[in-house]
This record gives C-alpha cells, sequence and structure tokens, in this order.
C-alpha cells in the first residue's frame, strides 16, 4: 500500500521545481534544510491551531506538511541531476526527515493535548523508517514495504488537517487528529515488525 514504492513514477512530474531549484541556484541540500524548516512551521501550526482556537490553522500546517513532502522528492531528484550525490547529502536527508517527523507528530499531539499518544505514534514512526535504512545497513536493499510509508503518513496528516480544519465531532473522545495519532501507533509498529521480519528473512 505504501506510495514510497511510486517514487520511481514521479520523476517527470518534478523536471519543473527541479528546474527551478537549479535557476534559484539552490543545493540538494539547502532543500532538505527548507524542507526540514517547514515541517518545523507545520507541527508549530498544529500545536497552535486547538490551543489558540482556530481551526484554518490546520489548513495552513497540512500545507506545511504537502510542501516538506514534495521538497523531499526534490531534493533527491535535484542530486542526482547535478550529479552531486553523496553520503553526507544522503545522512542529511534522512536525519533531518526523522526530525521533521518528530516535530510534526509532536506538533499534532501537544495541540489536543495527547501527549502518551503522541509519544507512541511517534516511536511507532520512528522504528517503521529506522528499520527501513537498517535493512540497508545489514546489506539489503533499503526497505519501503509494510502498510505505512513516509509518504502514507504525510498524506494522511495533510487529509486529517484539512479536516480538522473544518471537522471538531469526537468519536469517543478523541477528534481526527486524535484517530490519526491512534493509527500511526498501532500501524506504524506493525510496520516496524513487518519490515523486521522481511529483513530477517532476507538475511
Amino acid at each position: 500500500m505504501t506510495l514510497d514504492r511510486l517514487r520511481p513514477m514521479v520523476s517527470g512530474v518534478l523536471s519543473p521545481s527541479v528546474s527551478l531549484a537549479r535557476r534559484m541556484g539552490l543545493t540538494p541540500n539547502a532543500i532538505s534544510v527548507l524542507a526540514f524548516l517547514l515541517a518545523i512551521g507545520g507541527g508549530s501550526l498544529f500545536a497552535l491551531a486547538p490551543r489558540r482556537s482556530i481551526p484554518l490553522l490546520y489548513l495552513a500546517g497540512a500545507v506545511c506538511v504537502a510542501l516538506n513532502g514534495w521538497l523531499d522528492l526534490i531534493d533527491g531528484e535535484l542530486a542526482r541531476e547535478l550529479g552531486v550525490g553523496s553520503a553526507a547529502g544522503d545522512l542529511l536527508d534522512h536525519v533531518l526527515d526523522r526530525y521533521a517527523d518528530i516535530v510534526i507528530i509532536a506538533g499534532l499531539a501537544a495541540g489536543i493535548e495527547r501527549y502518551a499518544l503522541g509519544f507512541a505514534a511517534v516511536t511507532g514512526v520512528v522504528m517503521t523508517s529506522y528499520l527501513g535504512t537498517q535493512a540497508q545497513a545489514v546489506g539489503l536493499d533499503r526497505v519501503y514495504g509494510g502498510l505505512v510509508g513516509r509518504a502514507d503518513r504525510l498524506a494522511l496528516i495533510v487529509a486529517v488537517g484539512v479536516v480538522a480544519a473544518v471537522v471538531r465531532e469526537t468519536v469517543a473522545g478523541l477528534d481526527a487528529v486524535g484517530w490519526l495519532l491512534v493509527f500511526f501507533a498501532v500501524v506504524g509498529h506493525f510496520t516496524a515488525i513487518q519490515r523486521f521480519y522481511y529483513a530477517m528473512r532476507a538475511l
């Protein structure tokens, strides 16, 4: 189900954005940093939306997260086009991606004051990503499989951000953001286990 498998299919769609980045003189690392700054903005807006009783801040946060995901695709394409791909750049990209995941989910949890749920969600997300790259570290291909990858998470966060901007109803005491955190907590850890199982079978 993971959207990460579709990455090779969107290279043509990315071309205008990559060309724009080149004309602006941006480097792949600069784009990675910009994507992280957008993640900080998104997480902050998610945290403020319910606290300030301004639901539309959820919509602004969703836009930031969508742009974070888009730039996360562009940095790699730009590196390949410029021929400047490096282990250092790959490391920076992955470290900033993990911090971006943490900041965004922390913002969602802080906004509705569900810190334990946020902890469960963010550990599931981080372990999913960790197992994906750890497989590569032990000599396998990088694993993008499982129920939910990063692209899926970002798409869900954007969708829920839009919903949260207009719908405030709760189910069993949780609103749309709360149920998204439940989903990440459960499915994130399940996806991590899937990736661990795949890696162990392949070794």
